[in-house]
């Protein structure tokens, strides 16, 4: 079932969104070659502690995972599309790297993610992740009320698939709130004015992933780090964004 949030509950939300944002941009400041994922997420769970929020991933467990996921980030390095654990591995210079952000405060949920390169970046990975980037943008902006779920899938494509990329097979955004996932599923490919319509007070997080190559992915032996199968890299960004009779209003961004 579709819940729909008061506006209070929506301002509860940026709340969360607001330590979700001020996480991932210390996370992203300290992102440096040298620097293991480990640490980044050390520093994530004093900053969220410090916060009075709660991690929304470390020990989420659903069906299809072999056990808890152990951190309060995900971190992807390269290949890794989402979901990465955070590895002892030192960041290489020139990494691709993915993170992947929710808290919950108060009760409440907010989730996002950036990608970047550490150290020395590459044009090609530059502009993977910049159209992502306008990937998301193009989804947020078609979530307004009386649209259709169709219409921000078909949005992202137009950006990501006009770019040449490959997107995740089988992935996408969710409905957000007092859970991590929620109803609706939010594609990441769709027909314009096709799907669910959008009403005032939907709560969603939008989250292309796109890939250099192929749309195929592989699981790691971990059970939860996803691959591109051909080793091509990836790009990840994601918001939560309300649907408001004023527009589309982002939750997790300072």
């Amino acid at each position: 079932m579709i819940e729909l949030k008061t506006p209070s509950e929506i301002d509860a939300m940026d709340a969360a969104g607001t330590v979700v944002a001020r996480v991932l941009a210390a996370v992203r400041a300290a992102a440096a070659p040298g620097v293991r994922p480990g640490e980044l997420d050390a520093m994530a769970a004093d900053l969220i502690a410090e916060a009075g929020a709660v991690s929304s991933f470390r020990g989420y467990h659903p069906s299809w995972a072999p056990g808890p996921y152990p951190a309060v980030l995900c971190v992807s390095v390269d290949d890794a599309v989402v979901h990465g654990i955070p590895s002892d591995e030192p960041l290489a210079d020139g990494a691709l790297l993915s993170v992947d952000l929710a808290v919950h405060l108060d009760g409440w949920c907010a989730d996002a993610a950036f990608s970047t390169v550490v150290g020395t970046p590459s044009a090609a990975d530059q502009e993977m992740i910049d159209t992502a980037e306008r990937a998301l943008a193009a989804g947020i902006a078609a979530a307004v009320p009386g649209a259709r779920m169709g219409d921000v899938g078909h949005a992202i494509a137009a950006v990501a698939r006009g770019a040449g990329y490959g997107m995740l097979d089988d992935h996408g955004g969710h409905g957000v709130g007092r859970s991590m996932h929620e109803a609706p599923s939010v594609p990441n490919e769709g027909k314009a004015g096709r799907g669910a319509r959008l009403r005032a007070g939907l709560v969603i997080a939008i989250e292309p992933m796109l890939t250099r190559g192929t749309d195929r992915y592989r699981h790691d032996p971990d059970g939860w780090t996803l691959r591109t199968a051909d080793g091509s890299r990836a790009a990840h960004a994601e918001h939560t964004i309300a649907v408001t009779d004023a527009g589309p209003r982002v939750l997790t961004s300072v």
